[in-house]
C-alpha cells in the first residue's frame, strides 16, 4: 500500500477526530454521552489509521476501557454501577423536579430500562 490516503481514509480520520472532540465535550456536559463517541472514533481510526487507533487504545485513562470493549465487548463493574446510579438519579430528578409530560417520563423510563439491561448483560471486565 502506498503512503497516499484514499478519500475514504481522509473522511474517516476527520470523523474520528470529530467524534473524539464530541466525546471530550461529553465528559463535561451531562446530556452529551462520551462513550459512544469514543467508540465511533475508534471504529473510524481502525479503518483509516493504525497509528491513530493505537493512540486511542494506548491513552493512559481511556485506553484500558476501550481495549476491553474492543477485545470482548466488556464493561468494568465500576462503570456499570456508575452508569446505573446516574441513570436512576437522572430519572428520579426528571420525575420529582420537573413538570415533564407523562409521555416524556414514560418514554425516558423505557429507554433507560433498555440501556440498563444492555449494560448489565455485557460481560464484566477487570
Amino acid at each position: 500500500m502506498s503512503g497516499r490516503l484514499t478519500a475514504r481514509q481522509h473522511i474517516l480520520r476527520v470523523l474520528g477526530f470529530i467524534f473524539v472532540a464530541l466525546g471530550l465535550v461529553g465528559a463535561f456536559l451531562p446530556l452529551l454521552p462520551t462513550t459512544p463517541f469514543l467508540l465511533l472514533a475508534l471504529a473510524c481510526f481502525a479503518r483509516s489509521s493504525a497509528g491513530l487507533h493505537d493512540w486511542l487504545t494506548g491513552h493512559a485513562l481511556l485506553g484500558p476501557y476501550i481495549v476491553d470493549w474492543e477485545r470482548d465487548r466488556s464493561i468494568p463493574l465500576a462503570a456499570k454501577i456508575t452508569s446505573l446510579v446516574m441513570m436512576s438519579a437522572s430519572f428520579t430528578w426528571l420525575v420529582a423536579a420537573t413538570s415533564a409530560p407523562a409521555i416524556a417520563i414514560w418514554m425516558t423510563g423505557a429507554i433507560l430500562i433498555c440501556v440498563a439491561v444492555y449494560i448489565v448483560t455485557r460481560p464484566t471486565s477487570r
